[in-house]
C-alpha cells in the first residue's frame, strides 16, 4: 500500500525543512582574530595629615605613648611606611622651654590608608622629655605642638 501525499503532509514536511534551513544557518560562522586599543587613566597621591596625642603629661625624665591618626584627602588608598617627628613647638608664653628636651624615635607604620578621615595608625610612638642639669621651668604647663612628617 502506497501512501499518498495529503496537504498535511506536505506542510509538516515543508515546516521540518524550512526550521532545518533556519538551524543550520544559524550556526554559520567565520572565526578571525583583532586587535585594539582602550584608555584608561591614573590618579595621584596626595598629603595625608598626621595627628598625635599623647596619653600621659610629661615631666623631666618621662615618656608617654603617642597614638596617631591619619586623614587621607586622596580618592585611593595611601601608604605611610613611617612617621617622623620633624620638631617640638609651643606659644610664645613658653618662650623659655627648650623644645629639643623633646624626642620621639621614627615609628615605624606600613599601613595602607584608604579615603577618609581620622583612621587609627595601628603603632605607637614614644615622646620623651630629657632629664637635662638645668632648670626646665620654662616648659610647666606648655602646650606642644607636635610637627610630624611621613614617608
Amino acid at each position: 500500500m502506497r501512501k499518498h501525499l495529503t496537504k498535511k503532509r506536505v506542510l509538516i514536511l515543508a515546516a521540518v525543512a524550512a526550521v532545518a534551513a533556519i538551524g543550520t544557518t544559524a550556526f554559520a560562522y567565520f572565526t578571525t582574530t583583532g586587535s585594539g586599543t582602550g584608555s584608561a587613566s591614573v590618579g595621584t597621591s596626595s598629603a595625608v595629615t598626621l595627628h598625635g596625642t599623647t596619653v600621659d603629661t610629661l615631666y623631666p625624665g618621662t615618656s608617654t605613648e603617642v597614638d596617631f591618626t591619619v586623614d587621607n584627602p586622596s580618592a585611593g588608598h595611601q601608604y605611610v611606611a613611617t612617621i617622623h617627628l620633624v620638631s617640638v613647638t609651643t606659644d610664645a608664653g613658653h618662650s623659655g622651654c627648650v623644645t629639643s628636651d623633646f624626642t620621639m624615635p621614627d615609628v615605624t607604620v606600613n599601613q595602607d590608608f584608604a579615603s577618609g578621615n581620622a583612621q587609627s595608625v595601628t603603632a605607637t610612638g614614644t615622646l620623651s622629655m630629657a632629664n637635662t642639669n638645668s632648670s626646665q621651668d620654662g616648659c610647666k604647663d606648655a602646650p606642644l605642638t607636635l610637627n610630624l612628617s611621613s614617608t
